[in-house]
């Protein structure tokens, strides 16, 4: 399953403040797997299923637009 960064209504660009999981580790639906940061304020990326978190495509620090994809995972 494919994570990607939501629409944020008109922003453009989005910097991937930091990963609140690891690689290998379960997560819950719902759960917030990262936080990015706009010119204006932060918001949570969560995951929308559960699973384990399998591979980190965009590290902290790195800016992305949103629909980019910057994680996946598998089921559990």
């Amino acid at each position: 399953m494919d994570i990607s960064i939501p629409d944020l209504g008109t922003v453009e660009n989005v910097r991937l403040v930091r990963w609140l999981v690891n690689v290998g580790q379960e997560v819950s639906e719902g759960q917030e797997l990262a936080e990015v940061e706009t010119d204006k304020a932060v918001f949570v990326v969560e995951a929308p299923a559960a699973g384990v978190l399998k591979d980190l495509l965009t590290p902290a620090g790195e800016v992305a637009q949103p629909g980019q994809l910057i994680a996946r995972m598998e089921d559990r």
